[in-house]
């Protein structure tokens, strides 16, 4: 039985997801931070015999963690509510789901088959040699925020986000004010970004993650990268991430930080 977020459902739907925190934390963060009634109504619940056999977010993207056996439940609800962009979970669970509802919905336009979820605790960090300045990005610097991520997100995504978000630059000057978006610098030349996504008590997500290419082999983003890590596990117990598969070079810059592989994702972007 599929039903929507309750103060019922509340507590064993933390509970069930916790048991994968670093593929979770995007629907672990909405259910902690994030349950204004036009969020909540997202939230779909799947119960069997009184116990939570799944979770799923269905707004703009539908994110997924699910047993196999309420995977056609949440198939039949999706037909229902209707709109997403992307369909986001582990590699196995959105594998299934797809073939749950691949009769009747349009079909991808990209693909990406795996990506690998990568978590960071103190223990795993390795040294950084400070040869970059790490702080929060200030408002004076959105623009360039702005259209690091936007290369970022073409390069990962295949598409435009200036194009296809009217609110994309607006979103990137509020997320600067609230502090979410870090970057490096080194002789006065802004080196790396990246920003803080979603967060449960387990762990925090980093997401945006961009060197410009002409600074790239440098190990500055080694660097600004570790150094920013060393700042976030003062607050939160580990650092995770997810990354395509076939980024080799962002695979070794995390690995080079500490990163260990723990699990994978799979994204259907429509």
């Amino acid at each position: 039985m599929i039903e929507t977020l309750s103060e019922a459902t509340h507590g064993p739907a933390l509970e069930y997801l916790e048991r994968s925190p670093y593929l979770n934390v995007f629907i672990s963060h909405v259910l902690m931070h994030d349950l204004a009634p036009s969020i909540r109504k997202n939230v779909a619940i799947a119960i069997d015999d009184g116990r939570v056999v799944g979770v799923a977010y269905c707004g703009r993207q539908l994110v997924i963690a699910s047993e196999e056996s309420a995977l056609q439940p949440f198939g039949e609800y999706a037909r229902e509510h209707r709109g997403e962009r992307m369909i986001v979970g582990s590699r196995q669970t959105v594998r299934a789901f797809w073939e749950a509802i691949r009769n009747w919905h349009v079909a991808p336009r990209l693909v990406r088959d795996r990506q690998l979820v990568m978590m960071l605790d103190r223990s795993r960090l390795r040294a950084c040699d400070q040869r970059v300045t790490v702080r929060h990005a200030r408002p004076d610097e959105w623009n360039a925020v702005a259209a690091g991520s936007a290369q970022m997100i073409q390069q990962e995504l295949a598409y435009d986000p200036r194009r296809g978000w009217p609110d994309f630059d607006a979103g990137i000057r509020q997320m600067i004010e609230r502090q979410l978006w870090w970057i490096g610098s080194a002789d006065d030349r802004l080196c790396f970004f990246c920003n803080i996504g979603p967060w449960s008590n387990r762990t925090v997500q980093l997401q945006g993650i961009w060197t410009p290419p002409e600074l790239r082999c440098q190990g500055l983003a080694t660097s600004a990268l570790a150094a920013i890590c060393d700042r976030l596990l003062e607050s939160s117990p580990t650092i995770s991430l997810y990354v395509n598969d076939f980024n080799e070079a962002a695979v070794a810059l995390y690995r080079r930080v500490g990163f260990e592989h723990v699990g994978d994702f799979q994204t259907l972007l429509f």
